[in-house]
């Protein structure tokens, strides 16, 4: 079957633009600054198609006949008229293509497209090509491995490509693979539990042995797959839901008088909250599902309900920036698509946590991509997944620190609406198990215990299977059929199939009662597959459901008008077993007790003691040019820095209901606090999506910085009109190894935490997810291990409501005039915060939260904006009051003037000027207010108890000018303060 190649490139009045992006990151990264790269893409295509029929896909298809140019030819024998030869001296070609099972969605929508246009299209592979001149052998190979790929996912041939046929896949040859474990030793346990990457404990696999011991039988592999997928960290969250004897700092700030024991400690502190805050609401329980589904659930009319769950995609990303985030968005959209009968995604939200893009290349352990890379296909991936999907992104942060370089976090989440009566799910005996959407390949093998690991220098090589390449239009589809099937009923539940395959998604189905699954039936994307790699296999946009068989016909009918693939895959039957098998021959067998209940339980203990707080230092006095340089220093810093460059490649405008968008002001370039979305077009309700995180606060207390981490997110939601009373949130944990105690006794004394915050708030933990062991090993150059440990990373995200969108706020400054008003206290806390940052000062106390005071600043800040007496808030946080009054003025285009004098009364006694302008302390707001309201607004806080004055006024000038009395602590123009925000990150 002959094999086509066609490759396409920049018509000659036009300029190379991946060549010079190219080229352009080559000398980011470190590796040449002399290099010139010319580019091309190219598509082999194999068929029975001659040269008119190729050169007609590649023209109506492929290529864009007024900005491009096509070569079309035999594979092998296609050069580029406008690329440099490579026979020339010093002119190297190079190929980059997906490995052969990496999913390559380009590919695969050119082979549908073929074939609707009539042609035989067997196959088809994406290829990159670069002409690489200017460096040498070595540098040229460097370029090749950091710069133009990535080996998790991609190959690479330098010079001519060589090739006859596409590789798609050989038939599979059948034979039944029995492990041995009955007769192995501890070592050897452990060792095939490594080598294996099944990354179950010693006493795990243990107990595996015993259980097969007792049943006079060696496992197949599939069973002990099934086994290492259900049991694996990423699934149960066994260490946080295991036995934890903890022992740390009490009340009194004594070490190791806090000592408790838990057998599950999330549900004695997480869900405990939960449950707490519903008893109080009684009647008024707006929590409809909570830590039971794919996604928490809560009221929002009479009509229906909003769904809200958030995911680590972290591993993956690391090893493959675009595919893993890509991945990571994709399969968090599904999980809204799996609560209850299925809920429609209305909105995305994402968190990035980056080592800094300036870290030097020949710095890098090995094994670690440079984090501009990283950081480029991290955002690629998210934005490409959720723009093609027609999901606006609508809130998010960025955090830097140096401790993320083995271990990028990428946290991405979705809220989805559900129609009320629908948000129970019951499969029921008889039910047919349906897979819907994507075909099966080996994508994703391993991705559930290889989350559940620790990375290594090694991880790229060997865990690149566990890296999926997802494909957003076969995503798009499968919603399609799904919302219009659960309309009409024909399916009893649904869940996605995520990590684990089919094994999570179909052993979670039929818990509580029992599947038979025929393994053969699955539609694959290539021969090849063992029938345990169809079972563990992570292959994307595929959905799980429970169908009556007297509603497969109409499923099916629908699935094919709408050209989506279904496939029946067994049957859910009242056994309490999960039977495998393959062409009617068994090849597992297990019990649902074993899988689900089996797994020994995890005992830890957790030690954990606060760092003794240092004294910071703090210069006697500073004058109004020290603190100019000291706020620009922050606001150009990479934590406080916009992130424009990230927001604009997102469309927050699809689907019509973005209304607080992520960038606000006249200029659309404001920093905005939190997003609000009307979810229902014909309804006024709107839902308001925020986060909160304070890493560098976790060096001084886990505690704080948990509690830090919901205030912040609290306020954000507040200061855009969110109702405090019905705010729900999310955690997600990403830590260390925690099998140190002192690791795990910092995540411990987090959670309680979130336990005393979310009872005194009345703010109920819907969802949540942990992602632990995000540490990266390698030896060193003296041979000696090193291991990066990210910080103690808890992200809080908050899904608050307002009745009436139109009484949404932002945070730019509106109209000349205008009161500011300071509301909250504020306290002599400067530890951890980005003034010592910017200025490398340790010490100070890291910002606590008086849950009294915030729960009525945040009602009364809240019944100020209800009542239209607040026209811009802002939330101080990164950098306090200083970057809050300054972002305020440059995102509204005018000036600001206040004076510390007048802030006193909201502040502990003896502040100095720049802990009042830069402490961090938390629940805290900036309101601009109209003269008229002033009086009214103060005497709403008042009445609650809620420190607030007038501290100043907008202004016309373009100025930020601070005052205490008679002396000027700052004067700094809006243009250099917006110039410093914006340049840091303007790629």
């Amino acid at each position: 079957m002959p094999l086509w190649q066609i490759d396409i490139y920049p018509a000659e009045s036009e300029i190379d633009r991946e060549g010079e992006r190219t080229r352009e990151e080559i000398h980011e990264l470190g590796l040449s600054d002399a290099a010139s790269v010319v580019f091309a893409k190219s598509f082999l295509i194999q068929g029975e198609l001659d040269q008119s029929q190729v050169e007609n896909v590649a023209q109506r298809l492929l290529a864009d006949s007024v900005t491009e140019r096509t070569v079309v030819g035999q594979a092998g024998s296609v050069q580029l008229s406008t690329a440099p030869s490579s026979a020339k001296a010093g002119v190297q070609l190079v190929n980059v293509l997906p490995k052969p099972g990496v999913m390559d969605p380009v590919a695969a929508s050119t082979i549908g497209a073929a074939r609707d246009l009539g042609f035989d299209v067997d196959a088809v592979r994406t290829m990159r090509k670069y002409w690489i001149s200017g460096v040498d052998d070595d540098t040229f190979d460097s370029i090749c491995r950091r710069a133009l790929s990535n080996d998790s996912i991609e190959q690479v041939v330098a010079g001519p490509l060589e090739m006859e046929q596409l590789d798609v896949g050989a038939a599979y040859d059948f034979s039944l693979t029995r492990v041995p474990i009955r007769s192995l030793s501890d070592d050897e346990l452990e060792t095939l539990s490594r080598e294996g990457q099944l990354y179950l404990t010693l006493v795990e696999m243990q107990n595996i042995r015993d259980h097969f011991v007792k049943l006079d039988r060696d496992p197949t592999d599939i069973e002990l797959e099934s086994v290492a997928q259900t049991w694996s960290e990423h699934c149960s969250h066994k260490t946080l839901a295991g036995r934890i004897h903890y022992r740390g700092v009490g009340a009194d700030g004594s070490p190791g008088t806090d000592e408790r024991q838990y057998d599950n400690m999330l549900k004695e502190t997480i869900f405990a909250a939960t449950q707490s805050i519903r008893k109080q609401l009684e009647d008024q329980d707006w929590c409809v599902s909570v830590f039971k589904d794919n996604a928490g659930v809560v009221t929002f009319d009479d009509q229906f309900h909003a769904c809200f769950k958030v995911e680590t995609h972290n591993h993956p990303s690391a090893l493959e920036p675009y595919g893993g985030a890509n991945t990571g968005i994709g399969g968090v959209i599904r999980d809204p698509m799996g609560t209850g009968l299925g809920a429609k995604p209305v909105c995305n939200t994402d968190v990035f946590c980056f080592a800094p893009p300036d870290t030097p290349a020949d710095s890098l352990p090995p094994g670690v991509l440079h984090p501009r890379r990283v950081i480029k296909g991290v955002v690629a991936g998210v934005r490409d997944y959720g723009n093609r999907m027609g999901i606006p992104t609508v809130n998010g942060a960025v955090y830097f620190d140096k401790r993320y370089l083995g271990n990028p976090l990428v946290y991405a989440g979705n809220v989805g609406m559900i129609p009320v009566g629908m948000e129970e799910k019951e499969v029921k005996p008889g039910d047919l198990i349906v897979s819907l959407g994507g075909r099966t390949g080996r994508d994703g093998i391993h991705g559930a215990t290889f989350s559940s690991a620790e990375l290594t220098s090694e991880s790229e090589s060997l865990s690149g299977g566990a890296v999926q390449i997802g494909n957003a239009i076969t995503e798009k589809m499968v919603l399609d059929v799904l919302i219009q099937a659960r309309d009409r009923g024909l399916y009893n539940a649904v869940t996605d199939c995520g990590a684990g395959g089919f094994s999570s998604a179909v052993g979670e189905m039929g818990e509580e009662l029992g599947a038979e699954v025929w393994l053969e039936k699955a539609p694959l994307k290539y021969d090849g597959l063992s029938y345990t790699e169809i079972w563990i296999s992570e292959a994307q946009e595929r959905m799980v459901l429970a169908v009556p068989r007297e509603n497969w016909e109409q499923l099916e009918a629908l699935c094919d008008s709408e050209g989506v693939e279904a496939a029946i895959l067994g049957e859910f039957k009242p056994t309490g077993n999960l039977h495998l098998t393959y062409h009617g021959q068994t090849v597992g067998e297990l019990s649902m007790e074993f899988l689900h209940d089996g797994r020994p339980p995890v005992i830890r203990d957790a030690v954990y003691d606060p760092p003794a707080q240092q004294p910071l230092e703090l210069p006697q006095s500073a004058d109004a040019q020290q603190q100019q340089e000291t706020v620009l220093a922050i606001l150009s810093s990479l934590n406080v820095a916009s992130k424009h460059w990230v927001i604009r490649q997102y469309d927050h405008e699809v689907q019509g209901g973005s209304v607080v968008k992520p960038l606000v002001g006249p200029l659309c370039d404001g920093p905005s606090d939190a997003a609000v979305v009307k979810p229902l077009l014909t309804s006024k309700r709107g839902l308001v999506i925020s986060c909160g995180m304070n890493p560098h606060y976790g060096d001084f207390d886990t505690y704080h910085m948990a509690a830090s981490a919901i205030d912040e997110a609290m306020r954000n939601a507040v200061a855009v009109g969110a109702d405090p009373s019905k705010i729900a949130i999310l955690d997600n944990f990403c830590w260390g190894y925690t099998d140190r105690p002192e690791t795990l006794g910092s995540l411990v004394r987090a959670a309680i935490a979130c336990q005393d915050m979310a009872i005194a708030l009345g703010t109920p933990f819907i969802s949540g997810k942990d992602s632990l062991n995000n540490e990266f090993s390698y030896m060193d150059a003296s041979d000696e291990k090193q291991t990066i440990s990210i910080p103690p990373s808890l992200l809080i995200s908050a899904m608050g409501q307002i009745d009436d969108v139109a009484t949404a706020v932002t945070m730019d400054a509106k109209e000349v005039g205008n009161a500011v008003i300071l509301i909250g206290k504020t306290k002599d806390e400067l530890g951890g915060s980005h003034y010592c940052l910017v200025n490398d000062q340790q010490g100070g106390q890291v910002p606590t939260v008086d849950t009294d005071l915030a729960k009525a600043t945040f009602a009364a800040v809240h019944e100020c904006i209800s009542a239209g007496l607040i026209r811009s808030c802002h939330d101080l946080s990164e950098g306090g009051l200083a970057i809050a009054a300054t972002e305020m003025a440059m995102a509204g285009g005018l000036g600001i003037s206040l004076d510390l004098q007048a802030a006193e009364p909201t502040a502990d006694d003896q502040l100095g000027d720049l802990t009042m302008l830069f402490s961090e302390s938390n629940s805290r707001f900036l309101a601009e207010v109209q003269p008229e309201a002033v009086q009214s607004v103060l005497q709403i806080f008042q009445q609650k108890g809620v420190p607030a004055a007038q501290v100043g006024t907008i202004a016309e000038d373009r100025q930020v000018q601070v005052l205490r009395g008679q002396r000027e602590l700052l004067n700094l123009s809006t243009d250099a303060a917006k110039a410093a925000w914006q340049k840091p990150l303007d790629w």
